[in-house]
Formats: structure tokens, sequence, C-alpha cells
């Protein structure tokens, strides 16, 4: 629920307006009156209880995720891995495997940016990492990239909040690429930061498609990233049939939960919150996952983590809470205007 305030300036006299409702995205429409005081508030009520236990779900899933992804490619190897992973939420998606008319261009491309590139860079990533709450943390600089694409691509501009946050964030993945573990695996940082960059690319991409859905969006990347990832593996991996044939029934629990537990849950959770309250007060309470992810790591496979870690750990999630709650981007629509945006919120662990 919100308590909402219309006070309407000078320059919108006369405009349609859209004003958030209840902090969900649906809106009042209407015509500014000619006359109209000046200034427009719209205050948000904190989230329910039910509902903080429902973002706290999304976060054990998507944190755990990273322990089935690490577990399953050092298995399967990553490509082959991912390519299973996709293939199992394909079938579970299929129902929602439509055909866009008019955007079919534009979403093969998110499609293949986001399960071939993005996800296959990330499990080659949690394959090559030598903790996971490196791999986790740094999976978080799609919000930053996604800034400063939107500034160059689009024109929005950044505010000088969000530029301090972003220099803290990458200030936060250079004093963590120092931790000695980190550093003698700084290949799967690159690999984690290249994902992130594709996914910072895709929610640029998204905006050419919008209102497809997101269980349309995740059976076409399911569709698009399958056969492309096992067309990769073959290529450039070896031992796929030797993997499977050893494997015992138990052992695809990893494809399986990254499927269903990451994907359909996780994503199902955070995108049911995003349709009840405001994107900064969703996205603060999900910076829990890339937490929980370096608290298993430590509980399954021992992992040290060291001060540098801690500390660019802390920098970066800060940077990363100051980039999400201070979003203040502004850039001239077709008619000369200047217009709020929202990036999509987008966790895909």
């Amino acid at each position: 629920m919100a308590e909402i305030r219309l006070r309407i300036s000078d320059e919108l006299k006369g405009q349609t307006l859209y004003t958030p409702v209840f902090g969900s995205p649906r809106a009042i429409t209407g015509i500014a009156p000619t006359h109209a005081p000046v200034e427009l508030e719209v205050f948000y009520f904190i989230m329910s209880l039910p509902h903080l236990l429902l973002a706290l779900l999304a976060n054990f899933a998507w944190g755990l995720n990273f322990i089935a992804g690490k577990i399953g490619a050092d298995q399967f190897q990553p490509l082959f891995f991912t390519s299973i992973r996709f293939a199992m939420l394909l079938v579970l998606m299929l129902p929602w495997l439509k055909p866009a008319p008019g955007y079919t261009w534009p979403l093969l491309r998110v499609a293949f940016l986001l399960g071939v590139v993005h996800f296959g860079m990330i499990f080659i990533g949690l394959h090559a990492g030598g903790n996971i709450a490196s791999i986790a943390i740094t999976t978080q600089l799609y919000v930053p990239f996604s800034a400063i694409l939107a500034a160059i691509v689009l024109r929005e501009r950044i505010s000088p909040v969000r530029i301090v946050a972003i220099i803290v964030v990458l200030s936060g993945v250079i004093v963590i690429g120092f931790d000695p573990v980190v550093f003698n695996h700084v290949d799967a940082i690159l690999w984690v930061a290249g994902a992130a960059l594709a996914m910072a690319i895709s929610t640029i991409l998204m905006r050419q498609c919008p209102n497809l859905g997101v269980l349309r969006l995740q059976a076409w990347i399911a569709l698009v990233a399958s056969p492309s990832l096992l067309l990769l593996s073959l290529l450039f991996e070896s031992g796929q049939l030797q993997a499977v044939r050893e494997a015992r029934l138990f052992d695809f629990w990893t494809p399986l939960y990254s499927a269903v537990g990451a994907s359909v849950i996780g994503h199902g959770i955070v995108y049911h919150l995003l349709g009840r309250y405001p994107v900064a007060t969703v996205t603060p309470l999900l910076l829990l996952a890339p937490i929980l992810a370096a608290i298993f790591g430590v509980l399954f496979f021992r992992d040290v983590i060291g001060w540098k870690l801690v500390v660019g750990g802390a920098m970066t999630l800060l940077g990363i809470l100051m980039v999400t709650v201070y979003p203040d981007q502004k850039r001239q629509d077709s008619g000369g205007r200047r217009s709020d945006h929202k990036e999509p919120l987008h966790e895909d662990y």
C-alpha cells in the first residue's frame, strides 16, 4: 500500500500522467489540469512479513544455486552442465514458449546473450574459481555496467551519487582481486565480469521487447541456449557421454536445482515482489544472496575468506546498494522532455 500526494508542475500541465499506485506497476492515467500545484510525491509502506520471507527464500535459492552450479560444472563440465540445465528448464517452460510477433529478432539476441554468453561464462567462472564468495560478489557488476551502458547508449544521466557508487563497486572488485585465493584464480573473475557485461547489454536490448513476461522470456532463453551450449560443449569440451554414464540419478540434482530453484522459484518470487513494490524496495533485500553464497561456500567447500575479500565484498555490495536505491536517471525522450527510467531488475544466479 502507498500514500500518494499528487501535485503537478507547470511543465506537466495538460499532459498525460502515469502515477505508481500501492507500490505496483499499475497506474492512474489522466490528464493534468491546467491549474495545479507543484510536485509529485509517492510514499510506499514497508514490505509485509510474508513478502519479506519470500524475499529471504529467493535469496536462499540463489545462494544455494552457486553451490549446485559449482558441483555440477565440476562433474559435467561447465558448458555441458549449462546445456543440461536449460534442457530441463525448457521442458518446464514449454507451455509459455509462444511466438512474439514483432519482437522475434530482439528476443533471440537477448536469449543468446543471456542463455549462451552470460550463463556459459558464469559456470565457466564457477568451475575455475578458487572460492564461491568472489564469484557471487563479482556477478553483481551487471548493475553498474547497466548504468554505464544506459548513459552511453540511451543518453541517461548518471547522478553524482551513482558515479561515486560505481567507483566504489569497481574499487571493491579490485580489492577482491588482491585476495591470495582470488589472485591465483583471476581468470574466474574475468569470466564472471564478462558474464556481468553480457547481462548489462541484455538489459539494454530487453527494452526493445517489452511486456513479453518473465516466463515466456525464460522459455525462449532455454530454447536458444540448450542446443547452442551443447554444440559449444562438443567443440571445446570432451567426455560428455562418459560423464553421463558415470553419473548416478541423484547427481542430476544440480542442473535440476539450477533450473527450478534459481530460474523458476527465484525469478518467480522476485517478479511477484516487483509487481507490488518499487525496485528500490526489493533490490536491497536481494543483496543477501551473495552473502549466503559465501556462507554456503565455507560450509560446503571450506572456502577461506580473507580480509581483502571481506573488505572488497563490503565495498562492492555497498556500491550496488547505492546504485539501485538512488537511480536518479533522466534522459531526453523523442519530444525533448526529460523522462525517468528504471532498468529492469535481473538476478540470475
